[in-house]
């Protein structure tokens, strides 16, 4: 499994992805599950993947070969499609393709074929955007009531981005909360891992700013015992239940 989460704030987005994969607890491996199509000035993609690695590897490379939609005249790739909406009918379409084509063949075997997608960025004029896509190819957009969109192994993270992240959260806060959510979510499930990769795109720059994050990351280790030491502080200044006094 894996855990990925797509912030949409009024300053921009943020993306992060681990990178752990697991077939057991005696098979981990590390694959990269955030992928970026950038144009400088032009367009920023980025990708991030959960679920079945064979099933999102391989509508990855249909769409890098290019994909023909049934209203469409010609093969389209996240290079040339107009529209981030276009970009997401696209990986839509290519992961419902993939599934069915892997369905018996796996189906026979029991292995699960479900997987999700975080496409966020923008292109050209367009509006910044965060998009989650199922495995059925249909997809829902981020608003600004939840600026958020996750998937993977998300119930150990989502609390704190709950709780914590709003549409007008700086970018750079919104950085913050989510390796904050990435921190609890590695102390409690073996399934997600470090490194992990990070894509911060500010509205309207159409530059990217990319860095993979190592386990022993100075900042993210600083972070994590912050957050202990914080949640440690203020659970100690709560009030004691006063029905044990």
């Amino acid at each position: 499994m894996t855990y990925c989460v797509g912030m949409l704030v009024e300053e921009g987005l943020a993306l992060i992805a681990d990178t752990r994969t697991n077939a057991g607890v005696d098979n981990i491996s590390t694959y990269r599950k955030l992928h970026v199509t950038e144009v400088p000035g032009e367009r920023v993609l980025g990708v991030a993947t959960a679920g079945n690695l064979s099933v999102t590897q391989t509508a990855l490379a249909m769409v890098a070969e290019g994909v023909r939609l049934p209203d469409g005249e010609a093969p389209e790739t996240l290079e040339t499609v107009p529209t981030l909406f276009r970009a997401a009918q696209l990986i839509g379409h290519a992961i419902s393709q993939v599934r069915a084509s892997f369905s018996s063949q796996m189906q026979a075997d029991a292995v699960d074929t479900g997987a999700t997608i975080l496409l966020g960025g923008q292109i050209g004029d367009g509006k910044l955007g965060l998009y989650l896509i199922y495995a059925q190819g249909n997809f829902i957009e981020c608003g600004v009531e939840t600026p958020y969109l996750q998937v993977g192994e998300l119930k150990y993270g989502k609390p704190i981005l709950d709780r914590a992240l709003r549409h007008d959260t700086p970018l750079d806060e919104a950085v913050k909360l989510g390796l904050i959510s990435f921190d609890s979510t590695i102390r409690s499930n073996i399934a997600v891992g470090p490194p992990f990769d990070l894509l911060v795109l500010k509205r309207d720059a159409l530059a990217s700013f990319q860095k993979r994050i190592e386990a022993d990351d100075d900042y993210f280790r600083d972070l994590g015992r912050r957050w202990s030491e914080a949640l440690a502080a203020a659970h100690r200044a709560m009030p004691a239940p006063p029905w044990l006094a």
